[in-house]
C-alpha cells in the first residue's frame, strides 16, 4: 500500500506563524524562519518511498498559495483543534500508512520518516515524542485506525500533549520513535 506524510503547513504571514518566537525575534523574522524551515524540510524528506501531500491553512488561500514549492499535493486543514484538523488529513490520505507532521522541527530526515513507517509495520499507531512533551509525528498503519474525535482531550500546546495523546490511543498497539525538538523559542534555534 503507498505510504503518506502530510506536512501541517501555515501561510508564512507575520504573527500568524511561530508567535512566540516572533516575541523573541520579531513577527517578520519569525514568518521568514518558517518558510525557509519548511523548504529545507519538504527538499529532506522527498523520496519515492512516500508521497507528501500539504495539510495548508489558511484553507483557501493556503490551497492558491505561490508560497509552497509547485508539485505537492494540498489538501485544506479545515476547522477544529490540531487534532480534529490531522485525523481529518490522516482519513483524506490514499488508503495505507499515514504520518503527519509538524514543519518546526529541523530533525525530521528521510531517516525518521522511515523509521516511523517501519514502526508501523508491527504497530496499529506511531508517535514521535518532542522534548517539550509534544510530539513532532503521529502516524497510523490505516487512518480509519484514527476515529474521528480520538484526540479530542488532547491540551495542545502543553507539556502534557504527548502524555494525552497516548491515553487517548491506549486501544492500539502504540510505538514511539525517537525525541526531537521543534522551535518554539529563539533558544531552540541554538539547538541545531
Amino acid at each position: 500500500m503507498p505510504r503518506t506524510v502530510i506536512v501541517m503547513v501555515k501561510e508564512p504571514r507575520p504573527g500568524r506563524v511561530k508567535t512566540r518566537l516572533g516575541r523573541d525575534i520579531g513577527m517578520p523574522e519569525a514568518a521568514w524562519w518558517f518558510r525557509h524551515q519548511v523548504a529545507g524540510l519538504l527538499r529532506r524528506i522527498c523520496d519515492p518511498r512516500w508521497q507528501v501531500i500539504l495539510a495548508v491553512s489558511p484553507d483557501r488561500d493556503g490551497m492558491l498559495s505561490r508560497v509552497w514549492p509547485r508539485g505537492f499535493a494540498r489538501i485544506p486543514q479545515g476547522t477544529g483543534d490540531l487534532g480534529d484538523r490531522m485525523v481529518r488529513a490522516m482519513h483524506a490520505a490514499p488508503r495505507g500508512p499515514v504520518v503527519v507532521i509538524g514543519a518546526d522541527i529541523p530533525g525530521i530526515t528521510r531517516g525518521t520518516l522511515a523509521e516511523a513507517f517501519a514502526a508501523l509495520g508491527s504497530a496499529d499507531a506511531v508517535i514521535g515524542p518532542a522534548s517539550d512533551g509534544g510530539y513532532w509525528l503521529i502516524g497510523a498503519r490505516l487512518a480509519s485506525l484514527m476515529r474521528r474525535g480520538v484526540l479530542g482531550n488532547v491540551r495542545w500546546s502543553t507539556e502534557h500533549a504527548c502524555a494525552d495523546t497516548r491515553t487517548a490511543l491506549s486501544g492500539l498497539r502504540l510505538s514511539e520513535i525517537r525525541e526531537l525538538y521543534d522551535v518554539d523559542r529563539v533558544a531552540d534555534l541554538a539547538l541545531r
